[in-house]
């Protein structure tokens, strides 16, 4: 059925070039979106994503804020009294504040200076994202890292011991990560008494606490003890932070409507697309599979026949996809752009070109279905 049914695509040619376009169109349209909107969610946790997460440990916020990225300040004197809780065997100080840097050829970039108290750095960033020197530099005062995908960003290049300013203060990078980007700011890691210094804040302010427990002692019984002794307060387990950081993103920003409406479009115009230019094919080819049911094929093999015909225009199709997005990742790569083309992201496209393919043949199968071998006659 194989061999009759490629040489059926072959007969017509211009249709069949018809379809395959339209397969690659919708299924690259929907892998680019869908992992352009994956790597954007990505970024939106990053803080947590870049730091070393254990798990024995709980990230704790002010009360209101959802999003890691944006919660408010609090004392430092809770590091002491939540350290001092029993089960806590550690409690860090995290300082997340904004800031301005300016470089040498006058440039200027909005940063967030994340600082954690040295040697530990809670924070990160994790050993796989540091691309040149020692996260111990950043003890020294005023250093601070930098990221290597802003370079274009900041239209500026960036290098190790490289003097730059912020808040108008001396300082160095002395740390170059990639990938340790996020959403909607770059992140500097240094330690806490530099970000305080260079973003002048008060000795007393932090953003966040890091507190590491005894592996002895249930997470969530000192979850809720936190949330009982200090109701301002709100400890999360640092994954779930994540998620619900990204979660509240993407409902504020419209984001995941946006990209979800372009992926639903790609797909309805795709399946539309094709299955009327199959149902269009059938209909030129309708003298030749009344032929068929009249030599005795039956219904159900001139409907596998069409079905075939869908699902190798699906895997031509795919393959073209593929190679379009391959060529979308490692072109976009240089720039900060990671795309993550995983065993299963290339799964669930090949579920969707067969469901958009396969199902738009149905057009086609209703009508020949209805057909009589003898009106071909």
């Amino acid at each position: 059925m194989l061999k009759v049914a490629f040489k059926f695509i072959k007969y017509d040619r211009a249709k069949s070039i018809g379809i395959i376009t339209a397969v690659v169109i919708s299924i690259f349209l929907i892998g680019q979106q869908l992992s352009l909107l994956f790597f954007l969610m990505g970024l939106m946790g990053n803080l947590v994503g870049n730091a070393p997460v254990g798990d024995h440990e709980l990230w704790i916020i002010e009360g209101q804020s959802k999003n890691i990225n944006t919660v408010n300040r609090l004392d430092q004197r809770l590091v002491q009294q939540i350290g001092s809780l029993k089960g806590i065997d550690a409690a860090y100080p995290v300082v997340l504040a904004p800031a301005q840097a300016t470089f040498l050829d006058g440039k200027t970039a909005s940063i967030t200076l994340v600082g954690a108290a040295a040697p530990h750095f809670v924070m990160g960033p994790n050993k796989e994202k540091i691309a040149e020197g020692a996260i111990g530099s950043l003890i020294n005062p005023n250093t601070v890292s930098a990221e290597i995908y802003s370079e274009k960003s900041w239209n500026t290049q960036l290098s190790l011991d490289k003097p730059i300013e912020i808040n108008g203060k001396a300082a160095r990078i002395s740390l170059l990560t990639k990938g340790a980007q996020a959403f909607g700011a770059s992140l500097m890691y240094t330690t806490l008494e530099n970000a305080r210094s260079l973003a002048n804040l008060s000795p007393s302010d932090i953003n966040l606490i890091i507190v590491k427990l005894d592996p002895k002692v249930d997470k969530s019984a000192v979850l809720a003890d936190v949330e009982q002794l200090f109701p301002q307060l709100r400890a999360w387990d640092a994954k779930k932070l994540q998620q619900s950081t990204v979660r509240e993103i993407l409902i504020t920003s419209n984001m995941g409507m946006s990209f979800g409406t372009l992926v639903l479009f790609a797909m309805v115009s795709g399946f539309f697309i094709i299955g009327l230019t199959l149902y269009s094919s059938a209909l030129d080819r309708i003298k030749d599979y009344g032929t068929l049911k009249a030599i005795g094929a039956s219904n159900g093999y001139v409907n596998r026949l069409i079905v075939v015909q869908a699902f190798l225009y699906a895997l031509i199709g795919y393959a073209l996809a593929m190679l379009l997005l391959l060529g979308f990742k490692f072109g976009v790569r240089n720039s900060g752009l990671i795309i993550d083309l995983s065993l299963g992201f290339s799964l669930f496209l090949l579920g969707i070109t067969l469901l958009i393919s396969v199902g738009g043949s149905l057009f086609a199968v209703r009508k020949v279905n209805k057909l009589e071998p003898a009106s071909v006659f």
